[in-house]
């Protein structure tokens, strides 16, 4: 038992939960070799086969599913030690983050500065991505928490809603004033990725009002949508919040054709075992940060 190592442990059950030394080695940033060593290591301590391998993957012996249940107990204990007897601010744990781009042009740096006010030691890597992709990491244990378009509704995955964001139509500041704004939805529209949900409910809400003609350009880049409406090749219903600062500048302008898309609506949502009381204080920080975004919005 005192040749028993925690790494060890924790890599075995990333294997149990990922299905594979891929997958595990992935969800540890570590390489395969150093995956399979860990538990050749630990099949050594415990003098015995923990998976059967054969080409339809790994499986767990009965040995192996003896330890699972120990390793999710020392796992267990590990996390309720390091929230409440290890300081804070000498804790050090890597948190990856995954984020939406909306959230990371308006306050995913408030949410960066509060973690490491809390966490001083934390080492935190985010990655901006289309929500699909950031669900797909999520439940690949890739990374540890989503701030995307959600919910996720899986059983695994905890969700905490977020303030949304609401939208606008906007067009370029020099293009021609219409009488009737409407006009403006025959030119192109520039919106959110084709595998996105507000790309599916724009396309239904112009389908609608529009026809079935009308023009609809996908794009995975926001900033990419407002400058392409500035250059005037198009217009967007975009976040509020990020256009204001176009508009103060006098780039684009707003108009209303009589409808709007309706808001986006963000979760930060994170996979619960194993249960980590810095990526649930993550999440909750999330939307403490989005709700005093959103109120600072309104004062202004």
């Amino acid at each position: 038992m005192a040749q028993l190592n925690l790494a060890h442990l924790r890599t075995f059950l990333a294997v149990v939960r990922t299905g594979g030394v891929r997958k595990a080695a992935v969800s540890l940033n570590l390489t395969q070799p150093a995956v399979t060593a860990r538990i050749r290591n630990l099949e050594d301590t415990l003098q015995g086969t923990l998976f059967d391998r054969d080409a339809g993957g790994m499986t767990l012996t009965k040995r192996g599913e003896r330890l699972l249940l120990y390793a999710e107990k020392f796992e267990r204990l590990q996390e309720m030690i390091e929230k409440d007897v290890i300081d804070p601010k000498g804790l050090e744990r890597h948190l990856r983050i995954g984020v939406s781009e909306t959230i990371a042009q308006c306050w995913l740096p408030d949410l960066i500065a509060r973690l490491h006010r809390n966490f001083p030691k934390l080492q935190i890597e985010f990655n901006v991505d289309i929500s699909l992709d950031l669900r797909e990491r999520l439940l690949g244990r890739e990374i540890d928490l989503a701030i995307l378009l959600g919910p996720i509704s899986e059983y695994t995955v905890d969700n905490i809603d977020l303030p949304g964001f609401d939208l606008a139509w906007y067009v370029a500041a020099d293009a021609p004033i219409e009488e009737d704004p409407s006009a403006y939805l025959s030119r192109p529209v520039l919106t959110y990725a084709r595998n996105t949900r507000p790309y599916r409910e724009l396309r239904e809400l112009l389908f609608e009002h529009v026809g079935p003609d009308v023009s609809i350009f996908p794009s995975s880049s926001l900033s990419a949508c407002f400058r392409l409406v500035e250059a005037d090749l198009g217009i967007a219903a975009l976040p509020r919040a990020l256009g204001a600062e176009y508009v103060a500048a006098g780039r684009i302008r707003q108009f209303d054709p009589g409808w709007v898309p309706p808001p986006l609506r963000f979760t930060a949502s994170w996979v619960a075992e194993p249960r980590s009381h810095v990526v649930e204080f993550a999440a909750r920080a999330a939307r403490d940060v989005a709700q005093e975004y959103r109120a600072h919005l309104g004062d202004k």
